[in-house]
């Protein structure tokens, strides 16, 4: 499925982008790059306040049993995890409460079934919150899932972030043979007293075939290409978008005594490009 969202263009906007390198194709071969690209998807979450994020593009993974990764919360549907701020952002926010046998509730949304795609520019401008044991992520895994297990079907990080750490970002690729504490990650740093809780940064991804780039801000800090995984290039095939904040997990770590709840992930706009032809 490869529906097209647009709540804010109408499909033919085209934006302009700068130089873009040159990528590689999966056999290798040089790929020239148009310098165009077409917008395929947005949200920018404006709504009123305590309102659910557009149905048509989201949809909620529910459940508390660690999600393969020890997380500590159960992800919900509720107003109170995701909701809309009424000031043009998407609230995720963890709490401290006993839910369903878990002691921290949060929420995770994704387009499954809903929007997916091959290819493109795929973006989100974020806050992220300070604290040990925090865990946000902005991320994919291929649509075909349900048929092809992780790590087969192929997951793209383009931004994770651990609270203890809040200068620090990173990018991924799991695929088969290069997944979980073997991925392939890179992670960019804010200079000075900068963290990326004060203010709202953009994450994105340039993804063409055999290629993979991730940005903060508009500054490449990690490519990856076909031919340098450690075993199959998986990333030629559809999609789909996750956004979620964990709490613990073997990522997030510990919640710290200092941990500030209601924490909360906030999104200003998703958005999603393909190459012009």
């Amino acid at each position: 499925m490869n529906r097209k969202f647009n709540t804010l263009y109408p499909l033919a906007f085209i934006l302009a982008v700068g130089p873009i390198d040159t990528g590689c194709g999966s056999s290798d071969e040089i790929v020239s790059p148009p310098e165009r690209w077409v917008l395929t998807m947005s949200d920018e979450f404006d709504g009123a306040e305590d309102t659910r994020p557009n149905p048509e593009i989201w949809t909620y993974d529910v459940g508390g049993d660690g999600w393969g990764n020890g997380q500590l919360e159960y992800n919900t549907a509720r107003i109170e995890n995701v909701s809309l701020d009424g000031q043009g952002h998407l609230r995720i926010v963890a709490r401290e409460e006993s839910y369903m046998g878990n002691d921290y509730t949060s929420g995770r949304i994704k387009t499954q079934g809903l929007f997916d795609q091959k290819y493109g520019r795929f973006e989100a401008r974020i806050q992220l919150p300070e604290g040990q044991g925090l865990w946000p992520a902005f991320w994919m895994l291929g649509a075909n899932v349900d048929e092809v297990p992780w790590p087969g079907c192929g997951e793209i990080d383009v931004m994770e972030y651990q609270g203890q750490r809040p200068k620090r970002v990173f990018g991924s690729l799991h695929g088969p043979g290069y997944s979980g504490g073997e991925s392939i990650s890179g992670d960019f740093e804010l200079d000075g007293d900068e963290t990326f809780a004060d203010d709202f940064h953009v994450f994105a991804v340039n993804w063409d075939p055999g290629r993979i780039v991730f940005s903060v801000d508009g500054e490449v800090y990690h490519s990856v290409n076909s031919s340098s995984v450690p075993g199959d290039w998986v990333f030629d095939h559809e999609f789909f978008v996750i956004l979620n904040l964990a709490v613990g997990g073997t990522l997030g770590g510990p919640v710290g005594p200092d941990t500030v709840f209601p924490a909360e992930v906030l999104v200003d706009y998703v958005r999603v490009f393909e190459r012009a032809q």
